[in-house]
């Protein structure tokens, strides 16, 4: 079994049950990690739109049945080059996608996104694996 990371972005697909097939054939069969971020920012949308007990309780199982890579030092040193890297190259990324690809890119762990281009600056030039519809 080899180890994926989702973005935010499909654990939200994922998670309503509306993630497109592509997604699931990258995702089979492998163990599904997410990042401290994507936990992070998917609490964040139960705040914003205001979610019922029931509805965030079942996002929490959702969550709980899955591995997280939490943030350490080693994650925050792989942020700092990343960022650094990217502002020198004129390409400064949004700082949670710099987060995730960092996990990701520590871990040696690819992501799927339906995202690429938010993340292809960094697989082109720091070794992030993508895995996306593209």
């Amino acid at each position: 079994m080899a180890d994926v990371v989702i973005d935010t972005d499909v654990a939200s697909l994922l998670q309503k049950g509306r993630a497109p097939a592509w997604v699931h054939a990258s995702i089979s069969g492998n163990r599904v990690w997410l990042t401290f971020v994507t936990v992070g920012e998917l609490m964040k949308w139960t705040v914003v739109r205001s979610w019922g007990e029931t509805r965030r309780e079942r996002l929490d199982s959702w969550i709980a049945d899955r591995p997280i890579i939490p943030y350490d030092r080693s994650v925050a040193d792989q942020w700092g080059e990343l960022a650094g890297a990217a502002q020198l190259r004129g390409r400064p990324r949004p700082q949670n996608d710099t987060w995730i690809a960092a996990c990701c890119i520590r871990q040696n762990v690819p992501l799927v996104t339906l995202n690429t281009t938010d993340f292809a600056d960094f697989a082109d030039n720091d070794g992030l694996i993508l895995l996306g519809a593209d």
